[in-house]
């Protein structure tokens, strides 16, 4: 065998190799680009630029909601009341713009802090209390779900200064500020993650808690930290959607926290912890919003567009479950 055979051999080696890789962590980009040739093929509509420009608007809110969510999965933990901090938020944030006159700048600044501070109130409950994370985030939920109806008195708040929604609106070109904004928050933490002491702490509590203590990382913290995380972009999403809607209601941030987990088990990473990348949440946000956009377009009915959100989830899981007990049985 030659030296350029054996060249050749390893180069073809490395290609396949690449490829193999791609296709195990970024599997959701080939189901992105399969489910839009299918809907291109199906309908004529789908495949326009302003359709996709909508789509990727949508994704917005739900993968900046969805990076922190995948946060706390890598932790090993999941936070259930992220759909309605960005309710409680966006309702807070439009009540003091509206109604007590405070500039948007310092209401949106406010509702970021108590974001935040939920999200911290969530890790010091299954961090420190050793509360499991059902309970402590779903009663969460309730408090904020409750708050933002006292806040509102269940009726919409509307017409905002422009000089919010430029968020959910403005754009520089043909590219939205909120599509600049999820790929600066994706790019952000995909940098704190690979090269941060802090991401290579938060893949040993997800992937084996007991080892990452006995290596000396505060288990506690690392996991309060990504609730405090989780929170602040739970609040930095509702501001956007907000912005985007140009209005607050109850209604705001419904179901994210579903949207979220469906995201991120969709891009790769696993509910058992430690595994998967977060930018894997952003693809699995737009396959997401893609394939009930597809749906709208198909005109399926939207009470079935529940019940196909409901197995996507449970088909996504059953995935990550036999992948995981796959790799457990090795």
């Amino acid at each position: 065998m030659t030296n350029e055979t054996v060249a050749k051999d390893k180069n073809s080696y490395k290609i396949i190799k690449a490829f193999s890789d791609f296709s195990k962590n970024y599997s959701v980009v080939i189901a992105i680009l399969a489910l839009g040739l299918i809907f291109s093929i199906s309908t004529s509509y789908f495949f326009t630029g302003e359709n996709i420009r909508n789509i990727l608007i949508q994704s917005a809110t739900v993968a900046i909601v969805a990076s922190g969510q995948a946060m706390v999965i890598v932790s090993g933990e999941f936070d259930l009341s992220i759909g309605q901090n960005a309710c409680i938020t966006s309702c807070l944030a439009a009540y003091m713009m509206k109604f007590l006159g405070v500039s948007p700048w310092m209401a949106i600044l406010t509702v970021l802090i108590l974001g935040t501070l939920i999200g911290v109130s969530n890790g010091l409950m299954v961090a420190y209390l050793r509360i499991p994370a059902f309970i402590a985030t779903l009663g969460v939920q309730n408090i904020a779900r409750g708050m933002a109806k006292v806040i509102t008195n269940a009726a919409p708040i509307a017409r905002f200064p422009e000089s919010i929604l430029f968020l959910g609106r403005g754009s520089i070109g043909i590219l939205p500020y909120s599509v600049i904004i999820m790929v600066a928050v994706y790019l952000f933490f995909t940098l704190i993650f690979a090269k941060t002491r802090f991401g290579r702490y938060v893949y040993s509590v997800g992937g084996n808690k007991e080892a990452a203590y006995f290596s000396g990382i505060n288990v506690r913290f690392a996991k309060m930290i990504t609730f405090a995380i989780a929170g602040l972009m739970a609040a930095f999403g509702g501001i956007i959607l907000m912005s985007r809607l140009d209005s607050a209601f109850i209604t705001n941030g419904n179901l994210y926290e579903f949207d979220a987990i469906i995201a991120s088990v969709i891009g790769g990473l696993s509910l058992a912890g430690g595994k998967g990348k977060i930018i894997g949440a952003l693809f699995g946000s737009i396959f997401l919003i893609m394939f009930f956009n597809g749906m709208t377009m198909l005109n399926v009915d939207p009470f079935y567009q529940d019940v196909l959100k409901g197995v996507v989830l449970i088909v996504a899981i059953t995935i990550d479950v036999l992948r995981n007990t796959k790799r457990d049985q090795i």
